[in-house]
């Protein structure tokens, strides 16, 4: 079910399922500035991806002795998440660990999505809680999609993805089949705040960034300034994406992420795989996005 808030500038709408950002519109123009999650295109629009990002080596983990399969990205994104309230350009929302939960992580957890709107800002805060009595180890990241062109007068050529400041992003490679991190790595470019887009840049997937400065990362339409800004503070990696094989571009993801996909050579082991956070029982952790949009 879609839950609404609303202020004077934006209209935003979440999908319990997945607590997944749907559609941000600007009311002075009626625009829509999320992706609209065209299913022969990438059928989803702000998924989170929880308890880990990106693939597991050879699809499976294990934990407590036992094995458990998984695919891209983790499940959050594919549970029914509880709607608790939408008041005051507040929204909040909670997967409580269960059954079928457990069937994936046999760990218990809370993870709780506030929406919370702020003149043309909107912030995504996510609380995980650690509601049982072993370790809670997961990884966390967010993957929003921006709809391009934001208009028909433009096409892809008419935009870029600029840093607030110069930047020398060291991309960690991962295999074009595999999804896996290779171990390899290289400079995008030499100290520069602006990555051009084209419509043949993401034919080989996602490109993960490391050792950013940087605190935010928007897309901007270069004639007239109009953009949509994601913050990147507090995390070590952001990647950028859209979906491949199509004559152009239909959106951009800006994803900034607290974990990375396995190595090609992980062995498997849960409690040896690199994460977001590692919780004793009753602690919490907590991460923002901040996505401003000024269209």
């Amino acid at each position: 079910m879609q839950h609404t808030i609303e202020n004077e500038f934006l209209t935003v709408t979440v999908e319990s399922k997945g607590a997944e950002l749907m559609s941000v519109v600007d009311k002075a123009t009626g625009a829509e500035m999320m992706w609209d999650g065209q299913k022969d295109v990438w059928p989803r629009r702000a998924p989170i991806l929880f308890p880990y990002c990106g693939k597991l080596s050879g699809g499976r983990y294990t934990l407590d002795g036992e094995t458990y399969e998984g695919g891209q990205h983790g499940f959050g994104r594919d549970f029914e998440h509880e709607f608790v309230s939408a008041e005051n350009g507040v929204m909040r929302f909670v997967l409580r660990s269960n059954e079928e939960t457990r069937k994936k992580l046999p760990r218990d957890f809370a993870l709780e999505s506030t929406f919370t709107l702020t003149g043309r800002t909107l912030r995504q805060t996510i609380t995980v809680t650690n509601t049982g009595d072993k370790e809670l180890r997961f990884g966390f990241g967010f993957h929003p999609g921006f709809a391009l062109p934001f208009d028909d007068k433009h096409t892809t050529a008419d935009y870029e993805l600029r840093f607030d400041t110069p930047q020398t992003p060291v991309v960690i490679e991962t295999g074009a089949t595999s999804g896996l991190v290779t171990g390899e790595t290289r400079v995008l470019m030499e100290n520069s705040a602006v990555i051009p887009l084209d419509d043949r840049m993401f034919d080989y997937d996602s490109i993960c960034m490391s050792q950013l400065t940087a605190k935010t990362l928007s897309v901007v339409e270069k004639d007239t300034g109009r953009r949509v800004t994601v913050g990147l503070e507090g995390f070590a990696y952001t990647l950028i994406w859209s979906a491949p094989g199509n004559p152009n571009l239909h959106f951009v993801c800006i994803e900034p992420w607290h974990s990375l996909p396995d190595t090609e050579t992980f062995g498997g082991d849960w409690n040896e795989k690199p994460c977001a956070a590692a919780l004793a029982a009753g602690e919490s952790w907590s991460t923002d996005l901040n996505m401003t949009f000024e269209r």
